[in-house]
Order: structure tokens, then C-alpha cells, then sequence
């Protein structure tokens, strides 16, 4: 790597473990009062535009890494090719909403009355400002949210004839793509208007789109698992999660809770990972925020993505029917090692993690504080303790500790919803907030449409064929 290269990466990671460049990012998200989101993103981002353009324009030949053959063919892997803002994903401390980490956002960020868990809206607040709201901020969207909840018929027509092998994720994705026949983006578009409009009319487009995916999703529940009875009205006294909970038919103050830690904690996974890049993707198109979101869903769905969590309760589902609901800890380990011999642990191992997911661990934490005494908690605790190290055994596992996925299910199951096939539309509920509140910024800040460059393996051979020669000295023959 260039020594310029290595120079800037060492400045950057130490910055942003050190928080110093989290910190130069906040004193230009000074704080404000106004309620009103969009008010105070209409004083934000003429800053930021500023800010960008003149790092842009001063560093714009500056090399920031080098690209390998095995990144490329190993899924663009590492390769360091978006700005992604709402947040970063550390190997060493885990995902960074706008700098803050998942215990700090349970610290700081205002939750309900009677409640322990952050609530959704100040996370999304937080991603959209880099601000920590106020409560009556908070409430604010709150607000905004009911307000915009309504779900036109010929949606609920589509969803009430979908036939029920349909499979969840599908229905959520055709319904979010249909929404789009009320953009304001896509109207303002064909209106011709400034692209320094753009933002405004992504971010009431957004704002809907939030507003209506609970109603969504419920309907889909009822309808697949409830002989579609009625999801009923929204509460506007209730938040968005407690709402979300009362149309999916659950009243249980600590699910809803858990709804609440569920929709913050999945909402956003830095700009690599598919859902997050689709949705960047497709928008740089300036497709509408609907398209791009139910782009977004169809990676989601992927069993590599957003279906993880559904293979992990499959796998442990599996382990009771063999060992039983009470296993010794060397019966679960020996499930694992014959499961290794076929395949992999689902729930374990990440992609950029070194570390035990901390979505995982403030999930342990809800388990350990409300159902201590679960069996299927309990193999999870005992997956924890037993699994790392015979991965670590095995010495080709970069990370041996636990994700996000291998705890959800089971806390949900606990809680009356057994329906796994579900489990990855909450996952969409909930990564909506992140792509969304980027997507408000990628147009503020003018990001222009995606093409990377594509090679074929001939030319990719030839390429290091030549760059090989350059560097020995070899002239190619005429």
C-alpha cells in the first residue's frame, strides 16, 4: 500500500476509535431545540454540503487503499468504495450509530414512560442529526409518525390477496414497492425540481414510508397467522414499537419493550452490508425511497442476510429434537462438532467483526434481566460459552464469537412469536430507519449515480499480467 495510503487509514481508524473524528463531526451538528426534524435538517445541511465540498476538493487525488484480486473475488470484501454516514462498523467495538455506541444509545437516548429501552424515534433522530434528541423531540416524530400511518386501500387490496404461501418477505417488498404511487420524490422529479430540492422530497418520502411499515407488517402477520383479523386502529398516545406491538396482537409490556431494543439495534449496519447497499445503490439511480427500500427488503431476505436469525432458531430447534431441552454442555458440544463437519454454527462469525456482536450482548442482557430461567435461553447461554473456543480450536475462524442473529429468535419465541418465517420482515421494519435517514443526506450532499468499474477475468488476468511486468521491468513484446 502507498505510504500516503497507510498514513491516511492509520489517521482515520485511530481517529475513530478515539472518537476524535466523531466528535469534529458533532461541532457541526450543533445542537438545536426546534422539534421539528425537517426544520432542523434544513439548518444542517447547508453545513455539511460546505464541509464535504471543501475536503472534496482538497484531498480528491488522495489514494485511500489498495485493491486486491482476492477482494474481488471474494464480494468486494473490505474494499473501501462508499461514504456511508449514519454509521461505522468497527472490527474491534462494533457498530457506531452517528459515533455512539449501543450502550451509550441505551444511556442516552430518550425512552418511554415506563420503559427501559430506547425508543426507535430517537435513534432515527440520531442517525438523521447526529444529535441526541430531547424527549419532546422524540415525541415529536412520534407524532409525525401516526400521523402519516394510513395505508392506501389498493395497498391493503394487494396484501388481502396474496396467497398465503406467499412468503412474508415478498408480500413486504411488493407493498412498499406499490406504496410508490404517492411519492413526492418521484412526482417533484417529474416536476423538474432543483436537485438542491432533492432532500426535502426524499425526506417526506421517508418519513411516510417509516410512518406505514408497522401497519404493513401487521397486516402480513394477520393475514398469514391470525386468520386476518383486523390490525386495528393506530393509538396516537402510542409510540411507533408500542403501536407495532398492539397490531401484531401483542400487549405484553416487555415484548414491547423488546420491540423497541429490536427495531433500534437492526436499524442500520454502516453502507457495506447488501440491505444498506442496495438501497444506495438504487437511489443513486434517484429512484424514489419506496423502490429503493423494497430493493433494499429483497436483499434482506437473502439467508446470508436478513434470514440468519431464522436458521439460527432452525439449527437450535434441531438440537433439542436430538439432545434435548436441558443439555449438558459436552452434549452441546459435541452437536457443534458434528455440525462442523458438514457445516457452519449459525450465529456465529461475521463478516468485519473481532468481537461478540454487541447487538448480541444487549440482548443477552434484556434475556438475563426478563426470562433467566428459559431453556431455549439457556442453550444460547451455553452455545456462548462452549462454541468460541472449538472455533478457535479449529484456527481458520477470523471471528468464533457470537452475531446479532443467534439471540433474537429465541428471545421472540419466548415472547408468543414462533412464527420464524416473520422474524426478517421485523429485521426490514427496522433497517428501513438507517437506508432511509442515509438517503436523506446522499441527496443533500449531491452523490452521484454508481458504476463501479467492471472487468472480466480475461482482462482482470491480463491486468496483473501487465502491472507484474511494469514492476519488474519486462517491456511486453510487439
Amino acid at each position: 500500500m502507498p505510504l500516503a495510503s497507510r498514513s491516511l487509514a492509520r489517521l482515520i481508524n485511530s481517529k475513530l476509535r478515539t472518537n476524535t473524528l466523531v466528535g469534529f463531526q458533532l461541532k457541526c451538528f450543533a445542537s438545536t431545540q426546534t422539534t421539528d426534524l425537517k426544520e432542523v435538517l434544513r439548518e444542517l445541511i447547508p453545513k455539511e454540503q460546505k464541509r464535504v465540498a471543501a475536503f472534496k476538493a482538497e484531498h480528491k487525488d488522495t489514494p485511500i487503499g489498495q485493491v486486491t484480486v482476492d477482494m474481488i473475488y471474494g464480494g468486494m470484501r473490505s474494499i473501501k468504495g462508499l461514504v456511508y454516514d449514519t454509521s461505522v462498523l468497527d472490527a474491534n467495538e462494533g457498530i457506531r450509530f452517528r459515533g455512539k455506541t449501543i450502550e451509550e444509545c441505551q444511556a442516552e437516548l430518550p425512552k418511554a414512560k415506563g420503559g427501559e429501552e430506547p425508543l426507535p424515534e430517537g435513534l432515527f433522530w440520531l442517525l438523521a442529526t447526529s444529535q441526541i434528541p430531547t424527549q419532546e423531540q422524540v415525541d415529536w416524530v412520534t407524532r409525525e409518525w401516526n400521523n402519516r400511518a394510513d395505508i392506501p386501500q389498493h395497498v391493503v387490496t394487494m396484501l388481502n390477496n396474496f396467497p398465503a404461501q406467499l412468503h412474508p418477505m415478498s408480500q413486504f417488498s411488493a407493498a412498499i414497492t406499490v406504496l410508490n404511487l404517492n411519492s413526492k420524490f418521484a412526482k417533484a422529479y417529474s416536476d423538474n425540481v432543483p436537485k438542491s430540492k432533492y432532500w426535502e422530497y426524499i425526506y417526506e418520502d421517508s418519513m411516510d414510508l417509516i410512518a406505514k411499515l408497522p401497519t404493513i407488517a401487521a397486516i402480513i402477520y394477520r393475514n398469514l397467522y391470525r386468520d386476518g383479523t383486523a390490525v386495528g386502529a393506530i393509538d396516537p398516545k402510542k409510540d411507533w414499537s408500542w403501536n407495532f406491538a398492539t397490531m401484531l396482537g401483542y400487549d405484553n409490556k416487555y415484548f414491547i419493550d423488546l420491540l423497541r431494543l429490536y427495531l433500534t439495534i437492526h436499524s442500520d449496519h454502516e453502507g457495506g452490508n447488501v440491505s444498506a447497499h442496495t438501497s444506495h445503490l438504487v437511489s443513486s439511480a434517484l429512484s424514489d425511497p419506496y423502490l429503493s427500500v423494497a430493493a433494499a427488503m429483497n436483499g434482506l431476505a437473502g439467508p446470508l442476510h436478513g434470514l440468519a436469525n431464522q436458521e439460527v432458531l432452525i439449527w437450535i430447534t434441531k438440537l433439542v429434537e436430538k439432545i434435548g431441552i436441558t443439555p449438558t454442555d459436552e452434549q452441546i458440544k459435541q452437536y457443534v462438532l458434528d455440525t462442523l463437519k458438514t457445516s457452519v454454527v449459525p450465529g456465529f462469525g461475521h463478516a468485519v467483526l473481532r468481537k461478540t456482536d454487541p447487538r448480541y450482548t444487549c440482548q443477552r442482557e434484556f434475556a438475563l434481566k426478563h426470562l433467566p430461567n428459559d431453556n431455549l435461553f439457556k442453550i444460547v447461554s451455553q452455545l456462548y460459552k462452549v462454541v468460541p473456543s472449538i472455533l478457535g480450536d479449529i484456527g481458520k475462524v477470523k471471528n468464533p464469537w457470537p452475531n446479532v442473529d443467534a439471540h433474537s429468535g429465541v428471545l421472540l419465541q419466548f415472547y408468543g412469536m414462533k412464527e420464524m418465517n416473520f422474524y426478517t420482515v421485523l429485521f426490514g421494519v427496522s433497517r428501513a430507519l438507517g437506508v432511509l435517514a442515509q438517503m436523506i443526506w446522499s441527496r443533500a450532499l449531491g452523490f452521484p449515480l454508481e458504476r463501479p468499474k467492471s472487468l472480466s477475468t480475461d482482462g482482470l488476468m491480463a491486468l496483473v499480467a501487465a502491472q507484474k511486468k511494469a514492476a519488474t521491468g519486462d517491456k511486453p513484446k510487439a
